[in-house]
C-alpha cells in the first residue's frame, strides 16, 4: 500500500464498539503506513487512554470539536470545520462512522469535490440510523437524509450481512461499492479467564440503556428466584442507570444484583461465570466477541448480527424481548453449564480464525484503494 494515503475518520462521541472499531482501525491503518487523522466530539469524555494512543500515532492528528448529538444547525458549521480540515491535510479519504459522523464526512466530502479535491466519502453505518423506526417522526427524518445522502457516497463498508441488508431495506441500495467487513479482535484477546473467588453467575457488560435489555435480564433473574436464585453483576454506565436500579430494588433483587460501574470486560468476565446479552438491538456488539474470545459461556438475543458471528456453533439464541426465554436459558445454565462451556470452546476457535483486526484493517485499506479509487490521482 502506498505511505502517501491520507485517512480522515469522523465520528461523534470516542466511546462504545464504534469508538474502539475506529481507534483499531486508525491504528491498523497507521502500522500499514497510511496517514490518520481523527475528527470527534469534545464535549464527550471518552477513554483518555485509547485518544492518547490516537494522538501518539495518528500524524494527521486528534482533532476535536464541539459535535450535538441530536440534528440542528450547528451540524452545517461542524461539516464546514471538517471540510476545512480535510483540504488543511489534503485528505484522500473521509471515513464516517455512525449516523452523525456518516453525515459529516459525506457532505464535508461534497465541498472537497467542488473545490476540485479528489477525497472518497465512505460511509459506516455502525447500526446509527438503522436502529430507528421508519414509522416514528425521529426515524422518518433520519431515513430521509440518508437517501439524500446516497448519491454523494464514494462507498459503504458494513460489518455484518445484518447492518447491509437493514439499510438496503430502509434507505436503498447503495449507489456505489459496497462491502461487509466485520469487526475484529487482537490476538492478545484471546484467553482462557481466571474467575475470581466470589464470581457471581451471570453479568451483563455495556451501556445501560433500554435498547440493551438490562430490564429484560433483571426481569428474568426475579422470575425464578425461589427456584433457581441466580446472582448477577451489571458492568457498565448510562442514561437508563438510576431506573433500572429502581427496578431491580422493585423485583426485589438486591441481594443478587450488583451495579460495578463501567470497568473493561475482561475485568467483568473475571467476576462472573457466564456473559449475558439481553440486547433488544444490535448491530455487530464487541461484546459478543470478546465474550467468545474469552472463552466466556453466552445467552444472547437474536439480533443484529450476533448469528453471524456464532455461526458455526449450535448455540440457541433468545427472541428479543422474551423475558421468559431469557428466564429459561439462565436456569438451563444453573442446572447444567458443561453444554454452555462446550459452545463458547468451539466458538473461541471460530472467532479467532473469522475476526481479526489484522484482516479488518487489509479489508477495508483494500476497499478504499481497489474499489473506491482512494489515492488516485
Amino acid at each position: 500500500m502506498s505511505s502517501t494515503l491520507r485517512i480522515l475518520h469522523c465520528l461523534r462521541a470516542p466511546a462504545g464498539g464504534l469508538f474502539r472499531h475506529v481507534h483499531d482501525l486508525a491504528l491498523g491503518q497507521a502500522q500499514l503506513g497510511a496517514e490518520v487523522g481523527i475528527v470527534c466530539d469534545s464535549s464527550s469524555e471518552g477513554d483518555p487512554v485509547a485518544l492518547g494512543r490516537l494522538a501518539d500515532n495518528c500524524v494527521l492528528g486528534l482533532t476535536r470539536i464541539p459535535m450535538s448529538r441530536n440534528v440542528g444547525f450547528g451540524d452545517w458549521r461542524v461539516t464546514g470545520r471538517i471540510a476545512r480540515l480535510g483540504t488543511k491535510l489534503q485528505i484522500d479519504v473521509l471515513h464516517g462512522h455512525g449516523a452523525k459522523g456518516g453525515a459529516y464526512a459525506r457532505l464535508a466530502g461534497r465541498k472537497l469535490k467542488r473545490k476540485g479535491m479528489k477525497a472518497k466519502a465512505i460511509y459506516t453505518p455502525h447500526g446509527g440510523s438503522l436502529h430507528y423506526s421508519p414509522s416514528r417522526p425521529m426515524g422518518r427524518l433520519y431515513l430521509t437524509a440518508e437517501r439524500r445522502m446516497l448519491p454523494i457516497t464514494d462507498g459503504f463498508l458494513f460489518e455484518s450481512y445484518f447492518a447491509a441488508n437493514r439499510y438496503v431495506g430502509l434507505v436503498g441500495q447503495p449507489l456505489g461499492p459496497a462491502r461487509i467487513v466485520p469487526n475484529g479482535l487482537y490476538r492478545h484477546e484471546f484467553y482462557e479467564p481466571m474467575l475470581a473467588d466470589d464470581a457471581v453467575d451471570f453479568v451483563f457488560v455495556g451501556e445501560l440503556k433500554y435498547v440493551k435489555g438490562v430490564d429484560i435480564l433483571l426481569e428474568a433473574l426475579a422470575a425464578h428466584q425461589a427456584v433457581f436464585p441466580g446472582r448477577a453483576l451489571i458492568v457498565g454506565s448510562g442514561p437508563d442507570e438510576a431506573r433500572l436500579k429502581r427496578l431491580a430494588r422493585k423485583l426485589g433483587l438486591n441481594s443478587r444484583v450488583s451495579f460495578a460501574g463501567a470497568q473493561s470486560a475482561r475485568s467483568a468476565f473475571a467476576r462472573a461465570r457466564c456473559v449475558v446479552v439481553p440486547s433488544r438491538a444490535e448491530s455487530f456488539p464487541y461484546i459478543v466477541l470478546e465474550a467468545a474470545a474469552a472463552q466466556m459461556p453466552l445467552i444472547a438475543t437474536d439480533v443484529g448480527g450476533i448469528p453471524e458471528i456464532v455461526g458455526g456453533v449450535d448455540m440457541p439464541l433468545i427472541p428479543p424481548g422474551n423475558v421468559e426465554a431469557v428466564a429459561g436459558q439462565l436456569r438451563a445454565f444453573l442446572a447444567g453449564p458443561k453444554p454452555f462451556l462446550e459452545r463458547a470452546a468451539a466458538l473461541q476457535k471460530i472467532v479467532a480464525e473469522r475476526f481479526t483486526v489484522e484482516n479488518m484493517t487489509h479489508e477495508v485499506v483494500d476497499f478504499y484503494i481497489s474499489e473506491v479509487g482512494a489515492g488516485v490521482s
